[in-house]
């Protein structure tokens, strides 16, 4: 093998060919022996792909390595994310519960203290910012009740009067939330 690599390194710088008949009875020797001498150039390609596979197995695991931890923690931040989707869906559906149950059972003496005026609603409704139809809905009546209350054609009934009374001592970002949870 040392001798054909000589030879092909002395065709290659120019110093002369080596002899065919050398390297015939080299090649008998290893016949008979049981051997094949290989092609250069197929252990110089097989050399060269096994060495470009190390060097690239030497880059490329910590790459896979790195890749697969970083998959773990996406995966990980995705189910924190969905937990904690589910418990503002939760808390959100628990608050739009709490808002529309009015307190039924007060006391009358709560409920004749609670003083109702046309102008106050209108004025209570300016000052909040809101629509009609979103002061509405903060109360629990329709646009048309609010209008109509504003108007002076009508009064809220007890249970109405209470949401009323609860949604005038709100202030007017605390509305906005609450009408936020509402619409969804």
């Amino acid at each position: 093998m040392e001798a054909l690599v000589a030879c092909l390194a002395g065709k290659l710088h120019g110093e002369g060919f080596c002899d065919t008949i050398d390297l015939q009875k080299k090649h008998s020797r290893a016949e008979e022996k049981g051997r094949f001498m290989p092609d250069v150039a197929t252990v110089l390609r097989s050399e060269i792909s096994r060495l470009a596979r190390k060097e690239t197995r030497q880059v490329v695991v910590p790459i896979k390595k790195q890749n697969a931890e970083l998959r773990r923690t996406v995966s990980a931040l995705k189910k924190e994310v969905a937990a904690l989707r589910n418990q503002v869906s939760f808390l959100q559906q628990q608050e739009k519960r709490r808002l529309e149950t009015v307190p039924v059972g007060q006391p009358k003496k709560a409920e004749k203290a609670i003083r109702f005026a046309p102008r106050w609603v209108k004025a209570d409704r300016k000052r909040l910012g809101l629509s009609a139809r979103d002061y509405g809905a903060l109360v629990g009546v329709s646009a048309l009740t609010v209008y109509s209350w504003e108007a002076g054609k009508s009064k809220p009934r007890k249970e109405k009067l209470a949401a009323w009374a609860e949604v005038r001592a709100l202030g007017k970002r605390e509305a906005k939330r609450r009408l936020e949870l509402l619409q969804g």
